[in-house]
């Protein structure tokens, strides 16, 4: 058996081969269903992607963005696959199976309430080893999923390694710089703005074990010069490289967050034509000769129109442009290919998709009608994670009380983290308002 497809609860001993098939990707095939089938997964429904959830029934949440993610990430090997410059790694692309078992786990570590709520899981962490979405998504893989007692999802080798975007750890990686009044203090009126304690991009500390074992099949330098961070003036340390299958994830999920996020947008009558015109038509017509630049006015006129046909239209043809615009590059300085290779996007492809998540970024999610409901999201996460650390024994679910016994806060992390956007809501009434909550309802 290929290295690539062992999975930690059976290590070099599994022999196994079939999965519904005995195709030579049977073994991606179960990694996918295990994901689709767990838990985790099934919450992204109920977990915002952008638009806080309630507010309509067109947007995207959590779980749809994964399915378009993955999707686009197929589309994408399909591309490189079919690239005759690519003949000599055909077999290293990823396969349908892969590729979509990468994607669709991409998320599953994300807490309630979207970034915000990231944010004050990690408030909360901070002293405790950190909280950040794609650490706790290789959490929820090699410990917490539920298909095996001790190694979570237990996926192969090579599925696990494509979900890893930031190969540090937290202690590594950590470095805050919150306003001096606020440092050392404590009380609740630290928690009224809690931007300065953004999580690393990171792994925890508590998984290096797991990234040892997904590290061995490469050499000493390969596996140095992977780990290796820089330091900016300023801010959280930041890693260097991410695997093949991981550059191909990242592409897929920023094509889907800018292109389809904006689509949300539009919909909801979010976007100012005017503004659109300025902040991003107008900086594509000055660019190079480029089919979208060729095609401006089109585009333009499809995005705004009132017919979701149009609007479709012209989002699906904006995909297939960023998806046909992907090549293959070679790292050198790496020995072993699934370190070597990245995919790419053209340079001026790669502005363009810029241009709409920073226009996304700033004129939808940063308005302040968006941002009262992350921030009240944020403050609901606070307030329950104090609540559980003060109250610990009183008021932890038996299973929960049992892991914090030996884990700490970690413990209260993981409960709440997956939890959902209304399942979190209902225990912050239950708690908190004198009027809700039984003893029948779960948590």
């Amino acid at each position: 058996m290929s290295i690539w497809l062992e999975r930690r609860s059976s290590g070099n001993n599994d022999k196994s081969r079939g999965f519904n098939s005995t195709r030579d990707d049977s073994q991606y095939q179960r990694d996918r269903a295990r994901i689709i089938h767990s838990a985790s997964f099934r919450s992204l429904q109920s977990k915002t992607q952008v638009l806080g959830l309630g507010e309509s029934d067109f947007y995207r949440t959590r779980l749809t963005h994964s399915l378009e993610v993955a999707q686009v990430g197929s589309g994408i090997c399909e591309w490189l696959r079919d690239q005759p410059e690519n003949a000599a790694w055909e077999q290293v692309i990823p396969s349908f199976s892969l590729i979509e078992a990468i994607c669709l786990a991409h998320d599953i570590g994300h807490s309630p309430f979207g970034h915000g709520g990231e944010v004050a899981m990690n408030t909360m962490m901070r002293d405790h080893g950190g909280f950040e979405a794609n650490g706790q998504t290789l959490r929820i893989i090699a410990r917490l999923g539920e298909f095996s007692q001790h190694c979570g999802l237990d996926l192969t080798r090579r599925t696990m390694l494509g979900t890893i975007k930031y190969p540090a750890f937290y202690s590594a990686t950590a470095r805050y710089n919150p306003p001096k009044a606020s440092a050392a203090d404590s009380n609740h009126d630290d928690y009224l703005n809690i931007d300065h304690w953004s999580p690393p991009k990171c792994i925890y500390d508590t998984e290096a074990d797991v990234l040892d074992w997904l590290l061995e099949p490469f050499n000493n330098n390969d596996r140095e010069l992977f780990l290796s961070l820089t330091t900016p003036e300023q801010g959280h340390r930041r890693t260097r490289f991410k695997p093949f299958d991981t550059s191909i994830m990242e592409l897929a999920d920023d094509i889907a967050y800018g292109v389809h996020d904006l689509e949300d947008a539009l919909a909801l009558g979010l976007v100012d034509q005017e503004v659109w015109m300025h902040k991003v038509s107008a900086l594509i017509a000055q660019m190079d000769d480029n089919p979208i630049k060729e095609n401006l006015d089109t585009y333009n006129q499809l995005l705004f129109s009132k017919s979701p046909k149009d609007r479709k239209h012209a989002i699906s043809k904006l995909v297939g442009y960023f998806i046909l615009h992907i090549h293959l590059t070679e790292l050198d300085e790496f020995e072993d290919p699934m370190l070597r290779l990245q995919a790419k996007m053209q340079p001026n492809a790669y502005r363009i998709l810029l241009l709409i998540k920073d226009f996304v970024m700033h004129h939808v999610i940063l308005r302040p009608e968006l941002q009262m409901l992350q921030y009240k999201g944020q403050q609901v996460i606070v307030r329950l994670f104090d609540i559980f650390a003060a109250n610990p024994a009183r008021l932890l679910p038996v299973n929960v009380m049992e892991n914090y016994e030996v884990q700490g806060h970690r413990a209260i992390a993981d409960y709440l983290s997956n939890m959902t956007d209304v399942s979190a809501g209902k225990l912050y009434h239950k708690l908190l308002s004198p009027t809700s909550g039984s003893i029948f309802d779960r948590t």
